[in-house]
């Protein structure tokens, strides 16, 4: 293995197109024999989804890294590779520890991740997602082990002051000498706190995440080799038709967004096979939304001409960023906002 590393570490770092193996899944870009250790020995598996968005997607990195310690996070990209590839390679170069995975099939990638992940906790992103605020890491891991079996998971988009108009039933508890929060997302009065599982900002236990998973898709050996993604029957559909009717029957999720929300309803309709209580401290990242790149939900958003993927992807070669600081210094109030949060800065 090490040999290999090697290897790997002596070809360009960016640009070299060869395919390497950890876990079974495909890394493509930075794999340096120091990035490969360093995911081994990590607390959080954060694993973020992006697609044609490399200005955006540095500012998830960015800002998260501000608020949560690199250190305990060991972070894999999901890159659907479409347009603006020098623009991606630009922000692996800067971001070296962070294991690039490109998308090829999104169902088999994504498990392939999440099957080798070693780590107590996931942290799902997405590219659009900014964090303005951190939770001591210590007040996370003290509330998973104090609440045990009823956490579903550490939130980050909720506060006491976002909820202040919900009926939702908020109870106080204390972790690592700090307030955290509870509510029954099973109770919940407002599309977001019944909504209990997400890829922008929650903390999961990682063998939750396996067990959501597993009760999506089907468990049926003929089902899986037939229908499975990959397989000869659904890469000759593909040639014909979209297979995604086929793949939807079957539970094997082919976007962020099939993920997030196949997976949320069969936890809303096997509460009994899932941890009633979300617990939150204090609100901490939200989405900003001005562009749309998937294909599959019709998304809301708040962008003009100056917001396109093409337009942004301009700004980013011209040396601007995302201004995490405006948004720390402007706290979104809730967890989707728009362009009154989006503000570049030349850097």
């Amino acid at each position: 293995m090490a040999a290999g590393r090697r290897n790997l570490a002596k070809q360009d770092p960016v640009l070299y197109g060869t395919t390497a193996r950890l876990q079974s899944v495909r890394f493509h870009g930075i794999l340096s024999e120091q990035t490969i250790d360093s995911v081994m020995d990590k607390v959080v598996t954060n694993i973020v989804f992006t697609k044609n968005r490399p200005l955006q997607l540095e500012g998830y990195l960015r800002s998260l890294y501000r608020y949560f310690p690199a250190e305990l996070i060991a972070t894999y990209v999901i890159y659907k590779q479409e347009l603006f590839t020098d623009e991606y390679h630009r922000v692996f170069s800067r971001y070296r520890d962070v294991c690039v995975v490109t998308e090829d099939d999104f169902h088999s990638d994504v498990t392939g991740v999440i099957n080798g992940v070693k780590t107590k906790y996931i942290l799902f992103g997405i590219d659009d997602v900014v964090f303005f605020d951190g939770v001591e890491f210590g007040v996370i891991d003290e509330t998973f082990e104090k609440a045990g079996e009823d956490i579903f998971g550490f939130s980050l988009r909720f506060s006491p002051e976002t909820l202040k108009d919900s009926s939702d039933e908020l109870t106080a508890e204390q972790a690592a000498g700090q307030t955290v929060y509870k509510l029954d997302w099973t109770k919940g009065e407002t599309p977001h706190t019944r909504y209990p599982f997400e890829l922008c900002s929650t903390f999961y236990r990682t063998e939750l995440v396996k067990r959501i998973l597993e009760g999506c898709m089907s468990q049926n050996t003929i089902a899986k080799a037939l229908f499975g993604p990959g397989s000869v029957l659904i890469k000759a559909v593909s040639l014909a038709a979209s297979p995604r009717s086929t793949l939807k029957r079957f539970g094997f999720f082919y976007s962020p967004n099939t993920l997030e929300s196949w997976s949320c309803r069969w936890c809303q309709r096997n509460t009994e096979s899932a941890p009633h209580f979300t617990y939150f401290q204090k609100f901490c990242a939200a989405a900003v939304q001005v562009n749309m790149v998937n294909t599959t939900t019709a998304n809301t958003t708040d962008g003009t001409a100056e917001h396109t993927v093409e337009a942004l992807n301009d700004k980013y070669r011209q040396g601007y960023r995302l201004d995490i600081d405006y948004v720390a210094a402007h706290k979104p109030s809730r967890p989707g906002c728009g362009r009154e949060h989006f503000r570049l800065v030349r850097m």
